[in-house]
């Protein structure tokens, strides 16, 4: 059944946190004028964050559950929900709340001005920035998104890493079906085959709060160098087949 709008939640160990952002979520749509479904794909975690939320919508049929028994990374589990979407357009955001459901709202206008993936960004004019990350995060933040817009030919996108991006349906099924990278990477592999593809992206500012709890590691950036390396060589041997 057709939606305007489906929420992909990514979870890994989130029993602290999803919960309220699922209330969140489920208070903000529930006063919408929109028909829409929110997503939780559940990536394997050794907590309690299935119980949760489980619990949680048992008596809220719009959201659906997705419970993987292992370990798939981010981009998997993100690729899984908006293949099984149903949303004329379909977002994914953070289970730890570091982006606010409301600020979908931004992304409306664009979407009538024929662009076909919206993104939220920390790098563009207007946004706000509450940042609780360790250092090094910050720094090595910093530079990898230069090298990461110079090798995926995104110069164009000054913040490709945001858990914020919201799809046409259509942009959501050509893009995530051709999708492989399933970690940190799957960010830029999505904005680099939807500039292949031809598909209009613009970038909004966003109110933006980081955790210091974070589950970005420092092996996390050289896991996305890694993600990046490949990216690029399926992109210059049209691995792709685009």
């Amino acid at each position: 059944m057709s939606r305007h709008l489906s929420v992909i939640i990514p979870a890994y160990n989130e029993e602290n946190k999803i919960k309220e952002t699922l209330g969140i979520i489920y208070n903000y749509l529930s006063r919408q004028n929109y028909s829409w479904e929110a997503i939780v794909v559940s990536d394997g975690g050794t907590d309690r964050t299935v119980e949760i939320v489980s619990e949680f919508i048992s008596n809220k049929p719009e959201f659906n559950l997705i419970a993987n028994t292992r370990n798939h990374g981010k981009g998997f589990v993100v690729r899984q929900g908006m293949l099984q979407a149903q949303g004329d357009f379909r977002l994914f955001t953070d289970a730890d709340n570091s982006t606010s459901i409301e600020q979908i709202e931004k992304f409306w206008p664009y979407f009538s001005e024929s662009y076909a993936i919206v993104i939220g960004s920390i790098e563009v004019e207007g946004a706000v920035i509450s940042e609780h990350a360790q250092w090094y995060r910050r720094l090595l933040g910093h530079y990898s998104k230069y090298l990461i817009r110079v090798v995926a030919g995104l110069w164009d996108i000054r913040d490709t890493q945001r858990g914020f991006k919201c799809f046409t349906a259509k942009a959501a099924e050509d893009i995530f079906s051709r999708a492989i990278i399933d970690r940190w990477g799957f960010d830029i592999e999505v904005l680099a085959l939807a500039k292949k593809m031809k598909y209009k992206i613009k970038e909004v500012p966003m109110i933006w709060n980081n955790p210091s709890e974070s589950k970005v590691r420092l092996s996390s950036y050289f896991s996305t160098l890694g993600d990046l390396l490949k990216i690029r060589w399926r992109l210059l041997t049209n691995k792709y087949k685009l």
